[in-house]
């Protein structure tokens, strides 16, 4: 069934869009049209950031307790459980993703991530007083930092968004969301929704779907405090440099080009169901994903087998069958820049799997996971972010080798490391530049912080750390 929304979620309301301009979202697996909604435009983008600016200032909001606002967003976390099946549904037609996944990140760790800031808004201190050298003392006062514009982009749309939107609120914020068109932009009405249901005061959570022009709008707006993006490196840049002219605190979460390294005690068998997850998550449409496989030289032509046969074994299909492994790419234009990349691979590397698109499907934007024996880190395919399911495996002697590896990128989101012995994976791990690491896996945790360094980023989601980052600090220095 097709869906056509007509309206903009604004100030609590919907709302007329000031232009007829639409986008057309199409079913990523099928390429049937799966709906159409309006695409806001610049004045829209003023509408949203003034009910924004208005919630943080004068209304009900600004004044609410912790409590009160962590009773909201409870709220509002209830709303989105019952519309859980929906929304994933969505999400997977959207862009491709596989309804397991989609249920448990899109569904389950979003509502997640409401209830964690939630549970911080209660127990959150606004003041707390701290004994000074002369012997007085010094109030320490926490408040939100005001308006967030939060660009969110089409991979995750739901969990992303909720990852700026749940500290925000929680630090009693207000924001207005820019997702991505068009390939997601139906999920949004359905959060939005729930908000509306939850009874979020008006202006608290505002949408404005619209393209780069509307999300550069938003950004440099002399009425928002903050700043907080996921996408490409190359869009964070620009982003960094319009926030760093205006002054204004930002949060970057950008690309990565991770390395899963086995050492040489690992149990293939054992650990191919986890590596399979943070190579392939997403279809390979995942920041975090491990692009890069680094195997011990002896057993290089083991690992380099083992990946192509249980690549080869992954069924590709429909993402609303929970047996696909791997969904289609969101959009027709992201698979011609995945196959760009994989003819790229051919002149590179060995081709050892998949390299084409599956049989079969006369529909949709599928890739086979592809697997290329690559002997040098210096290759494109080891360097550049591809974001879609396409692994190079590539030889190490030993240990400080492997890290070298690892860290020869100019990225740091993510990474794993496999180990029969967890102590000696813990210790590479320690010497790998990146935000995160997995041990054994990636068990991605609501309550840790998340984020890059190099070209992956700037700051910090999930955890306190996030929190921290939409309050401003005031210190009261009282001398008698």
């Amino acid at each position: 069934m097709t869906v056509n929304r007509s309206a903009l979620f604004i100030n609590g309301d919907w709302v007329a869009p000031n232009t007829s301009s639409r986008v057309t979202v199409l079913n990523a697996a099928t390429e049937e049209i799966l709906g159409t909604a309006p695409e806001a435009d610049v004045a829209d983008v003023d509408r949203a950031v003034a009910a924004a600016r208005n919630a943080v200032d004068h209304s009900e909001w600004s004044a609410a307790s912790p409590a009160d606002r962590a009773a909201a967003m409870n709220r509002f976390a209830d709303e989105l459980e019952k519309r859980s099946g929906e929304l994933t549904r969505t999400v997977s037609q959207e862009n491709g993703m596989p309804i397991g996944l989609s249920q448990a990140f899109e569904g389950d760790f979003a509502i997640g991530l409401l209830r964690y800031y939630a549970d911080l808004a209660a127990n959150m201190a606004v003041e707390d007083v701290r004994p000074s050298q002369s012997g007085l003392e010094t109030v320490v006062r926490r408040s939100p930092v005001g308006v967030v514009a939060a660009i969110v982009p089409w991979n995750y749309p739901v969990v992303l968004a909720m990852s700026k939107i749940a500290p925000a609120l929680a630090a009693g914020c207000a924001v207005v969301v820019k997702p991505s068109p068009p390939a997601t932009v139906l999920d949004c009405y359905i959060v939005a929704e729930a908000a509306e249901a939850a009874a979020l005061p008006a202006g608290v959570v505002n949408w404005v779907p619209g393209g780069p022009d509307v999300g550069a709008y938003l950004v440099s707006h002399p009425y928002v405090d903050k700043v907080a993006f996921t996408g490409s490196t190359a869009a964070g840049r620009s982003i960094a440099t319009a926030c760093a002219e205006l002054l204004r605190p930002v949060t970057l979460e950008l690309g990565g080009k991770s390395a899963a390294i086995l050492l040489d005690d690992v149990d293939l068998d054992a650990i191919m169901p986890n590596l399979q997850f943070i190579t392939f998550m997403n279809n390979g449409q995942t920041c975090v994903t491990c692009g890069r496989i680094l195997a011990p030289a002896a057993r290089y032509d083991e690992v380099v087998e083992a990946l192509a046969t249980r690549v080869s074994s992954l069924r590709v299909g429909d993402p609303l069958d929970p047996s696909t492994d791997i969904g289609p790419m969101a959009t027709a234009a992201h698979r011609e820049r995945v196959e760009g990349y994989i003819e790229k691979g051919r002149g590179e590397a060995r081709l050892v799997a998949g390299g084409g698109r599956p049989r079969g499907i006369d529909k949709g934007w599928f890739v086979e996971p592809t697997v290329f024996a690559c002997m040098s880190n210096d290759a494109t395919i080891a360097q550049e972010e591809i974001f879609g399911p396409v692994l190079a495996v590539i030889p190490y002697d030993d240990e400080a080798h492997a890290v070298r590896i690892a860290n020869d990128t100019a990225y740091g989101l993510g990474g794993t490391v496999f180990s029969a012995d967890t102590e000696r994976a813990k210790d590479v791990a320690r010497k790998v530049h990146t935000g995160t690491i997995g041990i054994n896996g990636y068990p991605l945790a609501i309550g840790s912080p998340f984020g890059g360094v190099k070209d992956s980023g700037l700051g910090r989601e999930f955890g306190p750390e996030a929190l921290n980052s939409y309050q401003d600090l005031k210190s009261m220095y009282i001398a008698g």
